[in-house]
């Protein structure tokens, strides 16, 4: 399997980066020409990250002695697309080396800085995986790792957007994490965006949701905004219908209970009732705080009503007293 130029965009053929023309009338002084300058450091250290698989001797290592990159690039593994994996490995054996750096903290031991799931296969089969050893700093491991990525093509947009913010966290510069993901500024402030509303106890339910896209994942993170849809996002992701979906359908069952409508919390009053002694009359009144409504049952219920009406003034100025003496 022949392995793809993961640095193509930043490099050109036998390492050569393209020209490119200065477009008239752009900035290049000052903070701009500061950051053309950092942004062609990244791509000359993510050219150079290639460049190590190129003739360099591949070693056979225990997959025992291979740690997991200090930052994960991925929410979930997709098992079936494993299960090929191995199958095609258990066939044809490993085509193609991971990158792995000894490990900064433990002697005796490496960090994968890509192919992580080549690993995985080789302890799965218990065989050893085949491998290029590299002193790499950690900038030079991000940069590989993401271009790596980048050039597999299969990270969703929510699983590139939690990687940027794993390496904000861990304090890397915007313009390191848009080299790392063969991104621009735009589109990772985008990425940004969704990881800084979006909590991370929901996305990873969610999971990798290789189907959701960065208009209806920012769709949510303005939805989940409102406290009330935050608790319902966080009720949702404790149920076991959810849990038991594919991560697709996770994405769109909370979506769709956000986006219900609000149910109306008023309910009609129920009416109470007064009636004489006797029974000859029944009236019925609702009180909704706003307004009282009055309505009399009864065989003589015209002529009562006609007598409220015309002493509705008198009855008035009555209540009027009670309140003021009341007051005192």
């Amino acid at each position: 399997m022949a392995r793809k130029d993961v640095f193509a965009n930043i490099t050109g053929p036998d390492g050569v980066r393209p020209e490119r023309k200065a477009t008239p009338g752009y900035a290049t002084h000052g903070a701009s020409r500061s950051m053309i300058s950092s942004l062609g450091e990244l791509a000359e250290k993510a050219a150079k990250a290639e460049q190590i698989l190129q003739g360099e001797a591949v070693v056979d290592l225990d997959p025992d002695r291979i740690d997991g990159s200090f930052v994960s690039d991925r929410l979930e593994e997709d098992e079936f697309a494993f299960s090929q994996l191995v199958e095609a490995i258990r066939e044809r054996g490993q085509d193609s080396p991971v990158m792995v750096r000894p490990h900064p903290k433990v002697d005796g031991r490496y960090q994968v800085v890509f192919g992580h799931r080549r690993v995985r296969v080789a302890k799965l089969l218990n065989r050893p995986v085949r491998a290029v050893v590299k002193e790499v700093g950690d900038i030079e491991h991000v940069i590989a790792q993401g271009q790596e990525n980048s050039a597999r093509e299969n990270l969703s947009f929510i699983e590139r957007a939690v990687f940027a913010q794993r390496l904000v966290d861990l304090g890397y510069e915007r313009q390191t994490i848009v080299v790392a993901l063969s991104t621009d500024a735009p589109m990772l402030t985008r990425m940004l965006s969704v990881t800084g509303r979006v909590p991370t106890n929901i996305s990873a339910a969610i999971g990798a949701a290789k189907g959701i896209g960065r208009d209806r994942w920012l769709e949510l993170a303005q939805l989940i905004e409102r406290p009330e849809n935050l608790a319902k996002a966080s009720a949702v992701i404790g149920e076991e219908h959810l849990r038991q979906a594919k991560s697709d359908d996770r994405f769109n069952l909370i979506l769709a209970e956000l986006k219900k409508p609000k149910k109306s919390q008023k309910r009609a009053s129920q009416p109470n009732t007064w009636s004489p002694g006797d029974g000859s009359l029944v009236a019925e009144y609702k009180n909704t705080g706003k307004t009282f409504s009055l309505s009399l049952k009864a065989a003589d219920a015209s002529k009562f009503g006609q007598f409220l009406s015309v002493n509705l003034e008198r009855l008035y100025e009555e209540y009027r007293e009670n309140e003021k003496q009341r007051g005192d």
